[in-house]
């Protein structure tokens, strides 16, 4: 069948499933601009989103790709992530062609973000869905008469069978921050990065691909214009405080998140930053 977008309700909420090429899909919140789901041609769900995860708005929704914007984590006064996880966004773009589906939401800035943030800005988040793939994009436009600054992430939550089983590949020899060991920077001498704790890193200056080897899930991970890789998973103790997460829940996740978290992005009035990042079933 040809590519095809259609309006859903998924738990409740507003949002796209993208219809692509050999039965893969896509699902896509209006709420936060979220992707909730990924499948492809092989039936396998390749994002993780929790059971128990909150789709009234109060909370950011637990899983998928959240977009983290325009403060990464708690490093500033916003809102932890910032504050547009939780608000809705509009459809800006549907696309379609014979390989291809493609939706592009948006969200501006309003009385609620500048009580905030005092910045004009408008956000849009692309996403395209290919047999095997998919590809986001975040624009940030700065619509105002002064500059800002932002850090940020996608967020993304992949699926695995078993967090303990899987390795991930690339970032050898970069230097990350790691939240799970107050902060101390380290730089990273394995061959590849295995889970059997918690994990909180943020990788510095990653220009490599990843590759999380995790048997019938493996994935191919790239990133364009986020200077950072971060690695997450809650393990054990953690995971059972987050009121939004089933206990064993982070058995089955691993965040691999492209991000601007070390160095703030500065934006002029007028113009505008791009990120990528793209995943690829292998």
């Amino acid at each position: 069948m040809k590519p095809s977008i259609e309006t859903i309700r998924f738990r409740d909420t507003d949002a796209l499933r993208l219809n692509g090429p050999r039965g893969a899909s896509a699902v896509i919140s209006l709420l936060g601009g979220q992707v909730l789901s990924w499948i492809t041609p092989d039936g396998r769900e390749r994002l993780f989103l929790s059971d128990q995860a909150v789709f009234d708005g109060s909370v950011a929704i637990r899983g998928g790709i959240p977009v983290c914007w325009p403060q990464f984590a708690a490093l500033g006064d916003l809102p932890k992530h910032g504050f547009v996880r939780t608000r809705p966004w509009q459809v800006a773009t549907e696309r379609c062609g014979d390989d291809y589906a493609l939706v592009t939401l948006a969200i501006e800035d309003d009385e609620a973000t500048r009580a905030l943030w005092p910045h004009a800005f408008r956000l849009e988040l692309t996403l395209m869905l290919e047999d095997d793939r998919i590809d986001l994009e975040l624009s940030v436009s700065n619509t105002g008469e002064a500059p800002f600054s932002f850090t940020g992430a996608l967020h993304t939550y992949l699926r695995v069978t078993q967090v303990e089983d899987v390795a991930l590949e690339g970032l050898y020899g970069h230097h990350y921050r790691d939240a799970a060991n107050g902060d101390k920077v380290i730089r990273d001498s394995g061959t590849a990065v295995m889970v059997d704790a918690e994990i909180d890193r943020v990788y510095r200056d990653v220009k490599r691909p990843q590759l999380l080897q995790a048997g019938n899930l493996s994935l191919g991970i790239q990133s364009q214009d986020f200077p950072d890789v971060v690695v997450w998973n809650p393990w054990v103790d953690k995971c059972g405080a987050l009121a939004d997460m089933p206990a064993d829940g982070w058995r089955h996740m691993l965040c691999v998140e492209a991000a601007v978290a070390e160095t703030p992005v500065l934006v002029p009035a007028g113009e505008e930053w791009y990120g990528r990042q793209t995943l690829v079933a292998v």
